[in-house]
């Protein structure tokens, strides 16, 4: 059991010399605490065959409007009843305030294995990621990055990323020895058939680490370029990432921003980043612009606005392209339920009536 203030990654040193960790690993896990990774239902890199945040919640302290304090869920599995941990975990805040967090731990596994397979296509990178899940091979993790985004990331870190490479993919698998041996070459065989120019294994443990750290830092490298940057959080089906990093490219070229991708392939996340200066009139609102047009298009192809940072008021104007009225008004009554004076973060993750100060500032709003 844990405290919300408690940072991701200090779960997983408290208790790795037991042969444990704590899966979900948002690129933050430095810095981001469990009680954030609950509000939001964070992922991560790892989450591919582990699951987000709310499969690794087991249970919940919590605190009513009212200072009532709840417990749900606990130590012992399948508790009857309703899920309310899977309710409260993602609610952003909006529904309880909770003080301590029962998390699910893992055991290590035996084997360990990281692959960096190097594009000359991002198309043909990103099609690697569809044939993977077609043939039923699911790593623990499935990375991509760009050229833009690994260039940035090789003069930061020097992980050992190509600079004249289209894409990259960072794949790890864990298990038994001889599954493991068995994906890795089912892997190769994948990546050559989508025309790989490369495809390495990571041959010790520090070459590993090298690699997940260019990954982890990447956010911060992306300051050595740009004094400010947009990232977005949309998902897509695997199948159409090719499609949609077309259309990202699209936007970058119809608005004139640069813009680079890093993201968890394995399950659709894309995390297009928008660099634009702040101090240029007019660019933080062409920024906006494009980030919108991308999460539209990722609805538009059966995907969603958000895999694991959230709502927030950033895109709760985008819930009514994403869910009918009527779903909105039954995900409005949980929020009266919990919270019938919206005291408890007004003004997020409902659509409140774009343009409407009073509409805004009194939080739930009534338009769809």
């Amino acid at each position: 059991m844990v405290q919300p203030g408690v940072v991701n990654l200090d779960i997983t040193l408290a208790v790795q010399a037991r042969g444990c960790f704590f899966a979900p690993d948002p690129s933050s896990q430095k810095a981001c605490t469990i009680g954030g990774n609950v509000a939001e239902n964070a992922g991560g890199p790892h989450t591919l065959a582990y699951g987000v945040t709310t499969n690794h919640v087991v249970g919940l302290e919590c605190v009513l409007l009212d200072g009532s304090v709840i417990e749900t869920g606990g130590f012992e599995t399948d508790l009857p009843g309703y899920d309310l941990n899977g309710l409260l975990t993602g609610s952003e805040g909006t529904l309880v305030l909770v003080t301590k967090i029962i998390v699910r731990l893992m055991r290590m596994t035996e084997t360990i294995k990281t692959l960096l397979a190097i594009y000359d296509s991002t198309d043909d990178c990103a099609r690697t990621v569809a044939e993977i899940t077609a043939r039923a091979i699911t790593p623990v993790a499935v990375e991509m990055l760009d050229g833009e985004m690994l260039r940035m990331v090789e003069h930061a870190t020097h992980a050992g990323f190509p600079l004249d490479a289209a894409a990259v993919l960072l794949i790890e698998l864990e298990g038994l020895t001889e599954a493991v041996e068995n994906q890795a070459e089912q892997i190769r065989a994948v990546c050559e058939t989508c025309h790989v120019r490369e495809f390495r294994v990571a041959q010790s443990a520090a070459e590993r680490d090298l690699l997940w750290k260019g990954r982890k830092n990447a956010f911060g490298a992306i300051g050595r370029v740009s004094p400010t940057y947009y990232v977005q959080d949309g998902v897509v089906p695997r199948s159409q990432i090719v499609g949609t990093l077309r259309r990202v490219a699209e936007v970058s070229q119809k608005y004139g921003l640069r813009i680079s991708n890093i993201f968890h392939a394995g399950d659709g996340n894309l995390h297009p980043i928008i660099l634009f200066d702040a101090r240029v009139p007019g660019e933080l609102e062409k920024a906006r612009t494009a980030g919108e047009e991308i999460l539209a298009h990722c609805i538009a192809v059966g995907g969603s606005i958000t895999g694991e940072h959230g709502v927030g008021m950033e895109k709760n104007e985008m819930m009514s392209t994403l869910f009918s009225s009527d779903t909105l008004d039954a995900i409005k009554s949980f929020k009266m339920l919990f919270d019938p004076d919206n005291r408890l973060n007004p003004g997020k993750v409902l659509p409140t009536g774009k343009g409407c100060l009073e509409i805004r500032q009194s939080g739930l709003g009534r338009v769809y």
